[in-house]
């Protein structure tokens, strides 16, 4: 893990974060909850079409009442340089590690819904060492991984406003203030919709972005295509076009 340069002060200051261990009795409580489950009767096929089967569920409520390890997952947190900075009146925690290779290329990487910074923590090392993982320094990255606001270790909102958009403006903040002029963007799932405004916004010295959640489709349509599914549609909505519609079916 390569170390991290020198942070501003004052009213920008980037603060380092410690990754705190849950409290023992939260655990044993979450635990009490999980083994507390009132499971509904079993599903009428011997598929997946009516949901997950019910022993895969016991099996997994099983696996985090009796074997998750908390406490590994927490090291590993804890095994990044972690940071808090103040953008907008909150606090942002976020993740940066800076590659050992020379003009190594800037990248936020936003996660998703109901995800956290614990998703991406294994691409951190193919990303910013390449050349330890088969690759050539040329491919490399600096790192920032942000928790979104209300996740993870950053702070709640405390008034209306904080959506995409919004998070959007704060990640360039984020990442001019950590000394980069230039950079990319990428995300998933919610962090693919941030990432995609940020494209939006275009603000000075990003590169580009990349999803693996692009966001193609009109949103009455994807409106539709939820109804659709709960077969409460009323089928495609007016006023797509050929190549749309067929997308649409």
């Amino acid at each position: 893990m390569s170390a991290t340069t020198e942070h501003p002060t004052g009213t920008a200051a980037i603060r380092p974060f410690t990754v705190p261990n849950t409290p023992k009795p939260e655990l044993e409580a979450l635990r009490a909850r999980i083994t507390a489950t009132r499971w509904p009767d079993a599903e009428l096929v011997a598929d997946f079409s009516q949901g997950v089967q019910l022993p895969v569920m016991r099996e997994l409520a099983r696996y985090w009442a009796t074997e998750y390890d908390l406490r590994r997952c927490e090291a590993r947190l804890s095994d990044r340089p972690n940071f808090v900075t103040e953008i907008d009146g909150l606090d942002i925690h976020f993740i940066h590690v800076r590659s050992p290779h020379a003009g190594a290329l800037p990248l936020i990487i936003t996660h998703g819904w109901p995800g956290s910074v614990i998703e991406l923590l294994n691409v951190i090392g193919p990303l910013t060492d390449p050349a330890a993982h088969g690759a050539t320094a040329a491919d490399a990255f600096d790192v920032v991984v942000p928790s979104i606001p209300g996740y993870g270790y950053s702070g709640k909102p405390r008034d209306l406003g904080w959506g995409p958009d919004r998070i959007a403006r704060a990640w360039d903040v984020l990442m001019k203030r950590l000394g980069y002029q230039r950079y990319v963007a990428q995300g998933g799932d919610w962090g693919a919709i941030i990432t995609d405004l940020m494209g939006v916004q275009a603000p000075p010295g990003l590169l580009g972005i990349h999803s693996n959640m692009a966001g193609v489709v009109p949103a009455d349509a994807w409106i539709a295509l939820a109804q659709n599914a709960l077969g409460a549609g009323p089928g495609a909505p007016a006023g797509l076009s050929d190549e749309e519609g067929r997308t649409f079916e």
